[in-house]
């Protein structure tokens, strides 16, 4: 249930949600291919559509305690993004608990909690007073790092997406609608593992502002109905083991939780 085929044959078989969905600059009609590598969707809360997902951004060291513990600049630097494949998605229901596979190569993977915007509207070099036009929802959302791997790409100065951008490396909840939940700019975040609190911190202490990474993002890509914003995690950041169960919570979304198997 939490592979990007699954989303797809449901939206096809069960919701037809395919219908009015293509992304710009994609064709309607479907060509012709040796083989077919599917699409990615998230549940639409009170909705039988699917939200497509189109392009997974991640903003990183976006809360001032978190940035001391990762680096040395714990101030305004300008905010630096990296992106994940639509096959980092792993879609967990609420009220579930779903199996998150321990990675291979690592042994010190980590959790990071994290609120994610997703977008209904794109464009370039967005003014940060309209920036929030573009959204279509929220849900929440695990950017899973394999850190060993991530510190030793960066000490040597190599692009480090072999520790963030691999298969369900991406935990999400179902898309909120803008209308459900409004925009959210303050309010409790926090993560557990076995019941034990880990990072427990308020959205209100976000370095850059879901506005702002809009904009900047803007400036450097032209964005697209369908992206998604993971705006990154507070301090306490931390391992997990087979066997742990994570649970992460924002206020007015449903918990997601994920067992570490």
């Amino acid at each position: 249930m939490d592979r990007r085929h699954f989303f797809r044959n449901t939206a096809l078989v069960t919701t037809g949600a395919l219908a009015g969905c293509a992304l710009p600059g994609v064709a309607q009609s479907k060509p012709k291919t040796p083989f077919d590598v599917g699409d990615t969707y998230i549940p639409i809360v009170g909705s039988d559509e699917m939200f497509p997902v189109r392009r997974i951004y991640c903003i990183g060291r976006n809360y001032r305690a978190h940035a001391i513990e990762m680096g040395p600049n714990p101030d305004r630097e300008p905010p630096f993004f990296f992106q994940k494949p639509t096959d980092a998605i792993q879609y967990v229901a609420a009220g579930t608990v779903a199996d998150h596979p321990y990675p291979s190569l690592t042994k010190n993977y980590h959790y990071e909690a994290e609120l994610v915007a997703c977008l209904g509207k794109g464009g370039r070099n967005i003014p940060v007073e309209k920036a929030l036009d573009l959204v279509y929802g929220y849900t929440l959302g695990l950017d899973m790092t394999r850190r060993d791997l991530q510190r030793a790409m960066g000490d040597q100065k190599k692009p480090w997406e072999i520790g963030k951008s691999f298969d369900r490396s991406a935990p999400i909840g179902a898309v909120h609608r803008l209308a459900q939940v409004g925009h959210f700019t303050q309010g409790n975040i926090w993560l557990k593992v076995n019941g034990q609190t880990k990072q427990n911190a308020d959205l209100k202490q976000m370095i850059w502002s879901v506005a702002e990474q809009i904009s900047k993002l803007s400036e450097a890509n032209e964005l697209f109905a369908g992206d998604i914003i993971y705006s990154g995690t507070p301090e306490n950041v931390g391992p997990v083991v087979k066997g742990d169960v994570i649970e992460m919570h924002i206020d007015g979304l449903p918990n997601l939780s994920v067992k570490i198997v």
